[in-house]
């Protein structure tokens, strides 16, 4: 088989392309592309366990963890136990990462524009969908 015709190379190069792009557009607002993803869950869904974040990001557990104390040392998101349940952890975002939401999410604007420009309306929508599938199939 032909590489171009895999689609974990197809996928992982495509991702690849577009991780370089968008973690050099973050580092100044010192944010990587998965410090982006769980600012975005908090941003969209308010304060959140790290389980509901790693279920939304599909990540593993351990790799939430990093990300958040990571997030934490910089002084992007406060970890507090719920007040309901002593055995809950949640995350919220500090006023640090609140201060660049809108800058940030800008960035994401400008960086869908440029890797979707190539593609028609319907061909963005075919694209979505079919990459939704793939993870949703999981």
């Amino acid at each position: 088989m032909e590489v171009r015709e895999c689609i974990n190379f197809l996928l992982g190069a495509s991702q690849n392309v577009v991780f370089k792009y968008f973690a050099k557009q973050l580092s100044d607002y010192g944010l990587t592309p998965s410090q982006y993803g769980v600012l975005n869950c908090l941003w969209q869904y308010g304060d959140l366990s790290p389980s509901k974040i790693r279920e939304i990001l599909s990540l593993e557990a351990s790799s939430v963890s990093g990300i958040l104390d990571r997030m934490q040392k910089s002084g992007l998101v406060d970890r507090h136990i719920d007040e309901n349940n002593r055995r809950i952890i949640i995350v919220t975002p500090t006023e640090k990462s609140m201060e660049v939401k809108d800058d940030v999410e800008a960035v994401v604007r400008e960086m869908n524009q440029k890797f979707l420009e190539p593609f028609s309306d319907e061909e963005r929508i075919i694209l979505r969908k079919a990459l939704t599938t793939i993870i949703d199939n999981e």
